[in-house]
């Protein structure tokens, strides 16, 4: 793994592919043993277009029946979050009277989780569980409970695995960190 320059910054390697996906395995044996042997269908919402790889990863490995929906946030502007969430794509599928699994790429301040877990119980999903592939805990700090975390990393910017820098970098599969 090598350094990449996104636009006017640096990134340097940080989490290669293969703890990624060992991550991602956990995390799906976690989910499957919670879901396993379910008479309804859940919904599974990946959030757009951050979560798109994760999801991916995630979806191959459920052993249940679900079903697959997505919605488009926003919230960064460059490498800061702007505090102000935004739906730019709405929900995909019903999930009126249904379970649903959101996956998220990062969470970091929590503004989108509030914003995703309001859109679906507004929506009428009977429960929602959040997924995160990371987990910035040491800014996270709303209440809405994280039902599943692939991993913990400091509160630093990163690109790769669907992780983007002003649209850019999403397509590495490994994790990069600014290189500061």
């Amino acid at each position: 793994m090598d350094k990449i320059k996104l636009h006017d910054k640096t990134f340097r390697p940080f989490i290669p592919y293969a703890e990624i996906e060992k991550a991602i395995d956990g995390v799906a044996e976690k989910i499957n043993r919670d879901f396993e042997g379910s008479q309804d269908v859940p919904v599974v919402i990946c959030t757009m277009n951050g979560a798109m790889l994760f999801t991916s990863e995630l979806f191959k490995r459920l052993r249940f029946d679900c079903e697959l929906g997505s919605v488009k946030l926003a919230s960064y502007r460059g490498t800061k979050s702007s505090g102000t969430v935004l739906t730019v794509q709405g929900l995909t599928a019903d999930v009126k009277g249904r379970r649903v699994i959101a996956c998220e790429d990062i969470v970091d301040t929590g503004n989108t989780i509030i914003a995703l877990q309001e859109l679906l119980l507004n929506q009428g999903a009977s429960e929602v569980r959040i997924c995160t592939m990371l987990l910035k805990p040491d800014v996270y700090d709303k209440d809405v409970k994280l039902d599943y975390v692939a991993m913990e990393i400091p509160n630093d910017f990163i690109v790769g695995f669907g992780l983007d820098y002003n649209e850019l970098g999403r397509n590495y599969k490994d994790i990069y960190v600014l290189d500061k």
